[in-house]
């Protein structure tokens, strides 16, 4: 006869509550500072492009008043060289002319002339005086956009390596985009605190009327 073993009861022992316990890779500390520099980065962004903005549009008003002024002036010039003419062609009908009566209907045309000659030389050097004035303003915000679009594109380089870096764990990355958003944020602050204000240029002096001005006799 087979030798029946009886079977084996199993021993069950009660499990330790002390597990191992994998270490888990600590986490690091400078992707929070990752995320808050880049929450400072991109507030700077939209500040700059908000101003920059603002710039932009300035200077589309200031050319577009600026040519309009200009507009204005040419067609005061021609109004005035007409009237040149005209008081040239009296001149000479008044010269030549016996009639006294043709002389003084011919002198009071040329006096008629010669004051609107004359108004309308006051009225081109205002006119004059503001297109140059919004010239210059044209200028200035065009230089001063100029630095908030250099802020926007450092602060948007920033904020893209910065965002490689938490992506990809390099701290490299992090440390070029804080240099990056440094200098963004420098032509910000120069751009809004530290720019000088505008200045309306001096009024020139017109060349010509300068130069067919009569000398004054010396002493």
């Amino acid at each position: 006869m087979k030798n029946l073993k009886s079977p084996q009861k199993k021993t069950f022992y009660p499990m330790s509550e002390t597990k191992k316990t994998e270490t888990a890779p600590a986490s690091d500390a400078w992707t929070k500072w990752v995320a808050l520099s880049t929450t400072v980065l991109a507030v700077c962004a939209a500040f700059s492009t908000l101003k920059g903005g603002s710039f932009s549009t300035k200077t589309q008003l200031a050319t577009v008043n600026a040519a309009n002024k200009w507009a204005y002036y040419q067609a005061k010039s021609l109004k005035e060289t007409s009237r040149e003419t005209e008081l040239a062609i009296i001149t000479t009908i008044e010269a030549a002319t016996p009639n006294p009566e043709a002389k003084s209907i011919a002198t009071a045309a040329m006096k008629k002339a010669e004051s609107e000659i004359i108004r309308y030389e006051k009225e081109k050097a205002e006119i004059r005086k503001d297109a140059e004035r919004l010239d210059a303003e044209t200028s200035y915000n065009q230089a001063r956009g100029g630095y908030f679009g250099l802020a926007i594109m450092f602060l948007q380089i920033a904020i893209m390596l910065s965002a490689i870096s938490a992506l990809m764990k390099k701290k490299s990355f992090w440390i070029i985009g804080l240099i990056a958003g440094s200098v963004g944020i420098g032509y910000l602050s120069y751009a809004w605190a530290f720019y000088p204000d505008f200045t309306p240029p001096a009024p020139k002096v017109d060349a010509t009327k300068t130069a067919a001005a009569p000398a004054q006799p010396s002493k």
